[in-house]
Protein backbone atom coordinates (compact mmCIF):
# COMPACT_ATOMS: atom_id res chain seq x y z
CA UNK A 1 0.00 0.00 0.00
CA UNK A 2 1.70 3.50 -0.91
CA UNK A 3 1.84 5.78 2.01
CA UNK A 4 0.39 9.25 2.25
CA UNK A 5 3.24 11.47 0.00
CA UNK A 6 3.21 13.68 3.31
CA UNK A 7 4.34 11.16 5.42
CA UNK A 8 6.85 10.51 3.06
CA UNK A 9 8.19 14.15 2.94
CA UNK A 10 8.22 13.64 7.04
CA UNK A 11 9.88 10.11 6.99
CA UNK A 12 12.49 11.74 4.27
CA UNK A 13 13.05 14.81 6.41
CA UNK A 14 13.82 13.00 9.29
CA UNK A 15 15.98 10.25 7.64
CA UNK A 16 17.84 13.67 6.26
CA UNK A 17 18.38 15.16 9.79
CA UNK A 18 20.50 12.13 10.89
CA UNK A 19 22.24 11.81 7.95
CA UNK A 20 23.32 15.68 7.70
CA UNK A 21 24.06 15.69 11.34
CA UNK A 22 27.53 16.16 12.95
CA UNK A 23 28.42 12.69 14.10
CA UNK A 24 17.88 -5.13 41.40
CA UNK A 25 15.10 -2.82 41.92
CA UNK A 26 13.53 -1.00 38.80
CA UNK A 27 14.75 2.60 39.78
CA UNK A 28 15.82 4.49 42.84
CA UNK A 29 13.01 4.89 45.12
CA UNK A 30 13.94 8.43 47.37
CA UNK A 31 12.09 10.41 49.94
CA UNK A 32 10.26 12.98 47.87
CA UNK A 33 7.65 15.27 49.31
CA UNK A 34 5.44 14.15 45.58
CA UNK A 35 2.45 12.99 47.25
CA UNK A 36 0.86 9.08 45.97
CA UNK A 37 -0.64 8.57 43.07
CA UNK A 38 -3.88 6.67 42.56
CA UNK A 39 -4.25 7.63 38.81
CA UNK A 40 -1.42 9.60 37.03
CA UNK A 41 -3.57 9.92 33.87
CA UNK A 42 -5.58 12.33 35.56
CA UNK A 43 -4.40 15.81 36.32
CA UNK A 44 -2.25 15.98 39.32
CA UNK A 45 -2.91 17.94 42.90
CA UNK A 46 -0.54 20.88 42.24
CA UNK A 47 -1.56 24.30 40.57
CA UNK A 48 0.35 24.25 37.21
CA UNK A 49 3.27 26.96 36.05
CA UNK A 50 5.93 28.25 34.23
CA UNK A 51 8.75 30.79 33.91
CA UNK A 52 10.53 31.12 30.22
CA UNK A 53 14.11 31.49 30.84
CA UNK A 54 17.46 31.44 29.08
CA UNK A 55 19.80 28.11 29.95
CA UNK A 56 23.38 28.71 29.83
CA UNK A 57 25.51 26.26 31.06
CA UNK A 58 28.55 23.58 30.18
CA UNK A 59 29.63 26.31 27.14
CA UNK A 60 25.71 26.23 25.91
CA UNK A 61 23.09 28.52 25.50
CA UNK A 62 19.41 28.75 24.36
CA UNK A 63 15.81 29.66 25.44
CA UNK A 64 13.62 27.50 27.10
CA UNK A 65 10.45 26.94 29.20
CA UNK A 66 10.18 25.69 32.49
CA UNK A 67 7.22 23.92 33.77
CA UNK A 68 6.98 23.76 37.06
CA UNK A 69 4.22 23.34 40.30
CA UNK A 70 3.35 26.27 41.42
CA UNK A 71 1.86 27.93 44.64
CA UNK A 72 -0.88 29.49 41.69
CA UNK A 73 -1.34 29.21 38.03
CA UNK A 74 0.35 30.93 35.30
CA UNK A 75 3.75 32.83 34.90
CA UNK A 76 6.30 32.89 37.40
CA UNK A 77 4.29 32.73 40.64
CA UNK A 78 7.19 30.92 43.38
CA UNK A 79 7.56 27.13 43.25
CA UNK A 80 5.57 24.52 45.39
CA UNK A 81 7.67 24.30 48.64
CA UNK A 82 9.91 21.03 49.04
CA UNK A 83 12.26 18.88 46.28
CA UNK A 84 11.04 18.13 43.43
CA UNK A 85 12.62 15.84 40.36
CA UNK A 86 14.08 17.64 37.77
CA UNK A 87 13.39 16.80 33.72
CA UNK A 88 14.57 17.42 30.72
CA UNK A 89 12.31 17.21 27.62
CA UNK A 90 13.43 17.25 23.96
CA UNK A 91 10.89 18.75 21.23
CA UNK A 92 10.59 16.49 17.99
CA UNK A 93 12.28 17.08 14.83
CA UNK A 94 11.19 20.47 13.13
CA UNK A 95 8.37 20.70 16.02
CA UNK A 96 7.47 23.74 18.37
CA UNK A 97 8.21 22.98 22.65
CA UNK A 98 4.26 24.06 22.66
CA UNK A 99 3.30 20.92 21.01
CA UNK A 100 4.16 19.15 23.98
CA UNK A 101 2.18 21.77 26.85
CA UNK A 102 -0.58 19.12 27.74
CA UNK A 103 2.07 16.19 28.47
CA UNK A 104 4.24 19.17 30.37
CA UNK A 105 1.55 20.69 32.58
CA UNK A 106 0.45 17.30 33.42
CA UNK A 107 3.58 16.91 34.68
CA UNK A 108 3.87 19.67 36.08
CA UNK A 109 0.43 19.36 38.28
CA UNK A 110 2.67 15.85 39.73
CA UNK A 111 5.32 18.25 41.04
CA UNK A 112 8.17 17.64 38.47
CA UNK A 113 10.01 20.71 37.42
CA UNK A 114 10.20 20.31 33.02
CA UNK A 115 12.81 22.32 31.06
CA UNK A 116 11.86 22.09 27.52
CA UNK A 117 14.87 23.58 25.27
CA UNK A 118 13.75 25.25 22.14
CA UNK A 119 16.95 24.80 20.34
CA UNK A 120 18.02 22.61 17.76
CA UNK A 121 14.71 23.25 15.63
CA UNK A 122 15.88 23.87 11.98
CA UNK A 123 15.85 21.10 8.88
CA UNK A 124 19.33 20.20 9.98
CA UNK A 125 19.68 19.68 13.90
CA UNK A 126 22.50 18.21 15.01
CA UNK A 127 21.66 15.46 17.29
CA UNK A 128 24.56 15.92 19.46
CA UNK A 129 24.15 19.36 19.77
CA UNK A 130 20.67 18.51 20.94
CA UNK A 131 21.91 15.90 23.57
CA UNK A 132 24.68 18.17 25.18
CA UNK A 133 21.87 20.75 25.98
CA UNK A 134 19.32 18.64 27.31
CA UNK A 135 22.08 17.78 29.68
CA UNK A 136 22.78 21.58 30.07
CA UNK A 137 19.07 21.90 30.86
CA UNK A 138 19.67 19.71 34.34
CA UNK A 139 23.48 21.34 34.89
CA UNK A 140 21.19 24.90 34.83
CA UNK A 141 18.65 23.33 37.21
CA UNK A 142 20.66 22.03 39.39
CA UNK A 143 22.98 25.20 39.87
CA UNK A 144 19.63 27.25 39.82
CA UNK A 145 18.56 24.99 43.19
CA UNK A 146 22.13 26.88 45.02
CA UNK A 147 21.67 30.54 43.14
CA UNK A 148 20.68 32.37 46.06
CA UNK A 149 17.46 34.69 44.78
CA UNK A 150 16.42 32.19 41.72
CA UNK A 151 13.21 30.89 41.28
CA UNK A 152 14.44 27.64 41.62
CA UNK A 153 16.76 27.80 44.48
CA UNK A 154 16.05 24.69 47.58
CA UNK A 155 13.35 23.37 45.12
CA UNK A 156 15.23 20.65 42.96
CA UNK A 157 15.63 17.09 43.69
CA UNK A 158 19.46 17.32 42.15
CA UNK A 159 19.36 13.57 43.86
CA UNK A 160 16.29 12.93 40.62
CA UNK A 161 17.15 13.76 37.35
CA UNK A 162 15.63 12.53 34.14
CA UNK A 163 15.73 12.51 30.78
CA UNK A 164 12.76 12.68 28.52
CA UNK A 165 11.70 13.85 24.54
CA UNK A 166 9.67 12.78 21.39
CA UNK A 167 10.79 11.29 18.07
CA UNK A 168 14.01 12.97 17.34
CA UNK A 169 13.95 14.22 21.13
CA UNK A 170 13.74 11.03 22.89
CA UNK A 171 16.76 9.71 20.61
CA UNK A 172 18.38 13.12 21.67
CA UNK A 173 17.40 11.80 25.23
CA UNK A 174 19.27 8.64 24.84
CA UNK A 175 22.52 9.76 23.51
CA UNK A 176 22.46 12.73 26.42
CA UNK A 177 21.83 9.84 29.19
CA UNK A 178 24.63 7.91 28.10
CA UNK A 179 27.27 10.05 28.97
CA UNK A 180 25.87 12.22 31.84
CA UNK A 181 26.04 10.23 35.42
CA UNK A 182 23.72 12.53 37.47
CA UNK A 183 20.88 11.19 35.13
CA UNK A 184 19.20 8.47 37.26
CA UNK A 185 16.09 7.75 34.65
CA UNK A 186 14.74 8.09 30.81
CA UNK A 187 11.24 7.98 29.33
CA UNK A 188 10.93 8.54 25.64
CA UNK A 189 7.99 9.23 23.18
CA UNK A 190 8.39 7.55 19.46
CA UNK A 191 11.71 7.65 19.76
CA UNK A 192 13.85 8.24 16.86
CA UNK A 193 17.17 6.43 15.87
CA UNK A 194 19.59 9.53 15.77
CA UNK A 195 23.45 9.96 14.72
CA UNK A 196 25.30 8.93 16.60
CA UNK A 197 22.76 6.03 17.22
CA UNK A 198 20.45 6.05 20.46
CA UNK A 199 20.07 2.41 19.57
CA UNK A 200 23.73 2.04 20.48
CA UNK A 201 23.42 5.08 22.94
CA UNK A 202 20.91 2.78 24.94
CA UNK A 203 22.99 -0.43 24.99
CA UNK A 204 25.14 1.66 27.27
CA UNK A 205 22.62 2.69 29.70
CA UNK A 206 22.13 1.13 33.71
CA UNK A 207 19.61 3.17 34.81
CA UNK A 208 15.88 2.25 34.16
CA UNK A 209 14.55 3.43 29.93
CA UNK A 210 11.24 3.66 29.08
CA UNK A 211 10.13 3.20 25.28
CA UNK A 212 6.62 4.49 24.54
CA UNK A 213 5.80 4.10 20.98
CA UNK A 214 2.47 3.40 18.80
CA UNK A 215 1.57 1.24 16.76
CA UNK A 216 0.39 2.97 13.91
CA UNK A 217 3.31 5.32 13.84
CA UNK A 218 4.37 5.47 10.24
CA UNK A 219 7.46 8.07 10.68
CA UNK A 220 9.27 6.17 13.91
CA UNK A 221 7.67 3.18 13.67
CA UNK A 222 8.21 0.73 16.62
CA UNK A 223 9.98 -1.98 15.15
CA UNK A 224 12.96 -0.09 13.60
CA UNK A 225 13.26 2.61 16.03
CA UNK A 226 11.83 1.90 19.82
CA UNK A 227 12.29 -2.01 19.52
CA UNK A 228 15.37 -1.60 18.84
CA UNK A 229 16.59 0.11 21.11
CA UNK A 230 14.97 -1.51 24.10
CA UNK A 231 16.32 -4.89 22.44
CA UNK A 232 19.74 -3.52 23.06
CA UNK A 233 19.03 -1.55 26.56
CA UNK A 234 19.91 -3.85 30.12
CA UNK A 235 17.52 -4.44 32.15
CA UNK A 236 15.25 -2.63 33.70
CA UNK A 237 13.87 -1.14 30.62
CA UNK A 238 10.31 -1.52 29.49
CA UNK A 239 8.37 -0.57 26.10
CA UNK A 240 5.43 0.50 26.69
CA UNK A 241 3.24 -0.06 22.72
CA UNK A 242 0.13 2.30 22.60
CA UNK A 243 -2.40 -0.03 20.63
CA UNK A 244 -3.61 2.61 17.42
CA UNK A 245 -1.13 5.07 18.51
CA UNK A 246 0.71 7.09 15.93
CA UNK A 247 3.81 9.74 16.05
CA UNK A 248 1.57 12.99 15.83
CA UNK A 249 -0.58 12.15 18.55
CA UNK A 250 1.93 12.34 21.21
CA UNK A 251 1.71 16.63 20.28
CA UNK A 252 -0.83 18.54 20.98
CA UNK A 253 -2.05 19.11 16.81
CA UNK A 254 -0.82 17.80 13.87
CA UNK A 255 0.82 19.03 11.41
CA UNK A 256 2.38 19.05 7.76
CA UNK A 257 3.54 15.57 6.76
CA UNK A 258 1.91 13.83 10.08
CA UNK A 259 0.36 10.33 10.48
CA UNK A 260 -3.00 9.43 11.74
CA UNK A 261 -3.95 6.01 13.96
CA UNK A 262 -7.08 4.28 14.94
CA UNK A 263 -7.27 5.98 17.95
CA UNK A 264 -8.23 9.63 19.19
CA UNK A 265 -5.25 12.24 20.42
CA UNK A 266 -7.12 13.01 23.22
CA UNK A 267 -7.60 8.35 24.00
CA UNK A 268 -3.65 8.29 22.91
CA UNK A 269 -2.51 11.23 25.54
CA UNK A 270 -4.11 9.56 28.06
CA UNK A 271 -2.85 6.81 28.33
CA UNK A 272 0.65 8.77 27.77
CA UNK A 273 0.37 10.55 30.43
CA UNK A 274 -0.64 7.70 32.61
CA UNK A 275 2.10 5.48 31.49
CA UNK A 276 4.95 8.13 31.62
CA UNK A 277 4.01 9.71 34.73
CA UNK A 278 3.74 7.15 37.03
CA UNK A 279 7.16 5.32 35.46
CA UNK A 280 8.67 8.98 36.07
CA UNK A 281 7.09 9.66 40.08
CA UNK A 282 8.23 5.72 40.20
CA UNK A 283 11.86 5.97 39.63
CA UNK A 284 12.28 10.14 40.57
CA UNK A 285 9.76 10.70 42.17
CA UNK A 286 10.06 8.26 45.18
CA UNK A 287 6.14 6.90 44.82
CA UNK A 288 6.25 3.15 45.41
CA UNK A 289 2.91 2.56 45.60
CA UNK A 290 3.13 2.90 41.84
CA UNK A 291 5.61 -0.36 41.24
CA UNK A 292 1.91 -1.98 40.12
CA UNK A 293 1.36 0.44 37.71
CA UNK A 294 4.92 0.31 36.24
CA UNK A 295 6.14 -3.23 36.73
CA UNK A 296 3.05 -5.26 37.84
CA UNK A 297 -0.17 -7.13 36.71
CA UNK A 298 -1.44 -3.21 36.36
CA UNK A 299 1.03 -2.21 33.90
CA UNK A 300 1.19 -5.45 32.16
CA UNK A 301 -2.47 -5.99 31.57
CA UNK A 302 -3.45 -2.32 30.90
CA UNK A 303 -6.34 -1.43 28.25
CA UNK A 304 -4.70 -0.11 25.11
CA UNK A 305 -0.88 -0.99 25.63
CA UNK A 306 0.97 -3.44 24.78
CA UNK A 307 3.74 -4.57 27.85
CA UNK A 308 7.58 -5.64 27.34
CA UNK A 309 10.09 -5.30 30.17
CA UNK A 310 12.92 -6.80 30.97
CA UNK A 311 12.94 -5.58 35.07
Amino acid sequence: MLRHPLRVVMALLLTAAAVFTAAPAAGALPTANTPAATDPSTTGPYAVAYSDVTVSASGRSFGARVWYPGSTTGSNPPVVPGAHPGLAFGHGFFQGITQYESLLKHYASWGVITVTPKSQGGLFPSHTAFADDLNAALTWLTTQNTTSGSRFAGAVDTDHLGLSGHSMGGGAALLAAARNPAVKSVSTLAAAETNPSAVAASGALKVPAQYVGGSADTIAGVADNQRKMFDAKPAPTQLRVITGGFHCGFEDSSGFGCDSGTITRAAQQRLTQGVTTSYLLYTLGGDTSLYDQVWGSAAQNLTGVVYSAKP
